[in-house]
């Protein structure tokens, strides 16, 4: 529509109040004594210090509106208005009455917005009292106190005419001692939508349901078979609860044509409480056991009772808040990534928890607020629509009517636009009953003035509320939508035909500048380092899960936290927000330490070779598998792993147990040698910290490096004389030729020379330590001599 959104129950300045207050006083004080003539008494009146800050003119009396029935009116039937009236002022009004005033029928949805901020009673502007028997009086009224009334009029004795809206007022006339005159000493004004037969054309409503809530899962599961879920509290299990925000919108929306909004998120962790489940305590440092299966279990049974034949639409997974991606976190790495994971995901727990097939394929921004970069990441998520506000998407100031909700908006991409007035209806405080009855009042005329816009043209439209109605809100809705069912001027349908609608070409469909995005929205978004620190745990679960031999167990849990760090339930709720991100890494981080190396002393080599063992503790209910352990010489001239500068051993370990790996050295030379036992997963990225320790070989002394040397030089020696003595008894040979085939040695034996004559053959020294066995040793660290 051409106008601007203005949202309801926006107050005027206090100068403007004091202006109108003051032209309502001089414009309605009556005549007295049959003069024409305003008497001096307001005059001094106001002139009086005391009387100054004491509540005056059409505000003097408070006046509550706290129910209209029917909220829509049609012929025959006769309208009751209920309410009370108090009396706010210092002096006691006398000769009282409440009556309505119906006032002329609004030409705009600007009107009504211009009517619904206006305050105190406006004369010429607020209409005539029906009057007569249709009032309700008071004798006097104390400072103070508060008393009910109870009007009914028929319709017919409205006169009402064409079909429109119409203003209708409440007011209490009466007199003080300081003003003796009748006069109006408070006013209240609301609509009343008109529509005495069904409207040849009809606009077509798709209303939105949302069931959101915020993150309630941890990453915590128990080390069961059925991994218990750990939830940060139980404050799930109170809107679960009869009378509960979710129950409410469950029992109330079930009985409403529109189409249901869910996050998988919240049927995911509902259904997690149908089972065991654990609950952390203050500050997180244990848990008890939930008890709240059964209201779980039937609030789940009666939402998948309730959507079998709806229309769902299924959100990303835990409701990611699409404009902090675009704005904050598409820059880091793998966000995007995320997103589409959790929009998967999000599609499938539907499925598996409700037995419905879902429409997954619309993104819903914050306030349905655009601007390009958010359209960029919705379409990578996989989105082909998004649900975009009226307030954001402003129509030109020519087009005179409400279009049709779906556009395109370049690229191939659609929105579907929801109006943004019909979309704020309820979200101020609706627990006191006259702000329910206000807004539901003011939702009908507007619903009733869009299909008076264009009575030929038929309109489809939208309604997206807020994210998370509390329970009045939902009833207010509920109340508002149920009005409607009677299709005199509106009739549902679900979201994908508003999609599907025709778009209008005079609407505009050019997607806001970044620039446009409002300031507020901005401040709440989740910063830079949010999502830094959400790609770091994601970093870390990747490394993880490589080494798991149940690497599901922990995918699972901590993939849909990562989720949930990115929600738009975090908006104004940062520090929260934070400390939940903190939670999930350090717990993450604490699976990780789990398996690690344990701790080795100082060891000390006393021969040439030696096993050294080293021990990998797996402290995880699961086993690990695909890592190796590396130990690594920093003087391999002296000291060698396996003749080598370090060496890798494969590593595989059951839960709760521990394995020695062992490696063989060899030292060269005394002195002491550092040592480095490092873990590394099968595609060489380092897990956890390194070990280190000093290796100092004692027993090389210079008589075992001399006799060594002498052993090695006898070898030589030897060897040269066997070679030197057959040489020269192959010439000898040679020069005397063979006589009966045989030849004697020097000893007169036959065959090759006497061992006796041959120096002995010196083998390797023993080595120090003997044969290891590969079996694992116990957890104590030593090294094996």
């Amino acid at each position: 529509m051409a106008e601007a959104a203005d949202f309801p129950g926006t107050s005027p300045s206090p100068a403007r109040r004091w202006l109108r207050r003051t032209a309502a006083l001089l414009a309605a004080a009556p005549v007295l004594a049959g003069m024409l003539q305003l008497p001096a008494e307001p005059t001094a009146h106001a002139a009086a210090p005391s009387a100054a800050a004491d509540a005056t003119g059409s505000n003097t009396v408070d006046v509550s509106l706290n129910s209209l029935t029917p909220t829509a009116p049609s012929d025959g039937d006769t309208l009751t208005v209920r309410g009370t009236v108090t009396n706010e002022g210092k002096q006691t009004v006398t000769g009282a009455e409440v009556g309505l005033r119906l006032g002329p029928v609004l030409n705009g949805r600007s009107s009504i917005d211009s009517a619904a901020k206006r305050s105190g009673y406006q004369p010429g502007s607020d209409g005539t009292e029906v009057g007569g028997k249709y009032v309700k009086k008071f004798s006097k009224l104390a400072p103070g106190i508060r008393q009910d009334f109870s009007i009914s009029v028929p319709v017919k004795a409205l006169s009402l005419g064409a079909d429109g809206v119409y203003q209708l007022g409440v007011s209490l006339t009466g007199r003080t001692a300081a003003q003796p005159w009748s006069q109006v000493l408070g006013f209240e004004r609301t609509f009343l939508p008109w529509q005495s037969s069904a409207a040849d054309t009809k606009t077509r409503t798709a209303y939105l349901w949302p069931l959101i809530s915020t993150a309630h899962l941890t990453a915590e599961t128990g080390s069961d078979e059925q991994q218990t879920p750990v939830f940060t509290d139980d404050d799930l299990a109170k809107e679960l609860a009869p009378g509960g925000r979710l129950e409410q919108m469950l029992s109330l929306g079930r009985q409403l044509d529109v189409t249901w909004v869910i996050d998988p998120d919240l049927l995911a962790s509902v259904d997690a409480m149908t089972r065991n489940y654990r609950v952390q305590t203050a500050g997180g440092k244990s848990t008890t056991a939930g008890k709240h299966q059964a209201v779980a279990k039937e609030w789940l049974n009666k939402l998948e009772q309730t959507v079998q034949d709806e229309k769902v639409v299924a959100l990303p997974f835990a409701d990611p808040d699409l404009a902090s991606l675009a704005h904050n976190g598409k820059a880091v790495t793998g966000s995007l990534g995320q997103l589409k994971d959790a929009t998967d995901v999000g599609a499938e727990a539907v499925e598996v928890i409700l037995h419905v097939k879902p429409q997954s394929d619309f993104a819903w921004p914050v306030n349905g607020a655009l601007d390009p970069s958010i359209v960029d990441v919705s379409s990578s998520a996989g989105a082909r629509t998004l649900i975009a506000r009226s307030d954001s998407l402003g129509e030109s100031s020519g087009l005179p009517y409400t279009p049709n909700a779906a556009r395109p908006i370049g690229g191939g991409k659609k929105a579907v636009v929801a109006d943004a007035r019909l979309s704020t209806a309820f979200q101020g405080d609706m627990t006191g009953a006259e702000g329910s009855t206000l807004a539901v009042q003011e939702f009908l005329a507007q619903s009733l003035m869009v299909t008076l816009q264009e009575p030929d043209k038929q309109r489809s439209i939208v309604v997206a509320p807020q994210r998370m109605p509390s329970a009045s809100q939902a009833q207010a809705m509920a109340k508002a939508l149920t009005a409607l069912s009677d299709e005199r001027w509106s009739q549902p349908q679900d979201l994908s035909a508003a999609a599907k609608a025709k778009p209008d070409p005079a609407a505009t469909t050019q997607v806001p500048s970044a620039a446009s995005y409002p300031l507020a929205l901005r401040k709440q978004e989740l910063p830079k380092s949010a999502f830094k620190s959400i790609q770091n745990t994601q970093n870390k679960l990747n490394r993880f899960q490589t080494i798991l031999s149940e690497p599901d167990r922990v995918i699972t849990p901590f993939g849909r936290a990562i989720d949930r760090e990115m929600s738009t339930s975090w908006r104004g709720r940062a520090g929260k927000a934070a400390t939940f991100r903190q939670s999930v890494e350090k717990y993450l981080t604490t699976l990780i330490e789990q398996v690690a190396l344990i701790r080795k002393s100082d060891a000390k080599l006393s021969g040439r070779s030696a096993t050294i063992p080293v021990t990998v503790q797996n402290n995880l209910v699961q086993g690990v598998d695909h890592m190796v352990l590396r130990l690594t010489s920093e003087n391999p001239t002296r000291l060698k792993i396996d003749d080598k500068a370090y060496s890798e051993q494969p590593v595989k370990i059951a839960g709760g147990h521990a394995q020695s790996v062992k490696f063989t050295t060899t030292a060269n030379a005394n002195g002491p040698v550092p040592v480095y036992a490092q873990l590394y997963t099968e595609d060489g990225q380092p897990y956890g910290e390194p070990v280190r320790f000093d290796v100092n070989v004692t027993e090389i002394t210079l008589t075992v490096m001399l006799v060594i040397a002498g052993g090695v030089l006898l070898l030589v020696l030897a060897g040269f004389r066997m070679y030197t003595q057959r040489k020269r008894a192959a010439r000898q040979q040679a020069e005397e030729g063979p006589e009966d085939g045989t030849e004697d040695g020097p000893d007169g034996e036959a065959g090759t020379e006497s061992g006796e004559d041959d120096p002995e053959q010196p083998s390797d020294p023993t080595p120090d330590t003997a044969p290891e066995s590969t079996d694992p040793s116990d957890t104590g660290e030593r090294v094996d001599r």
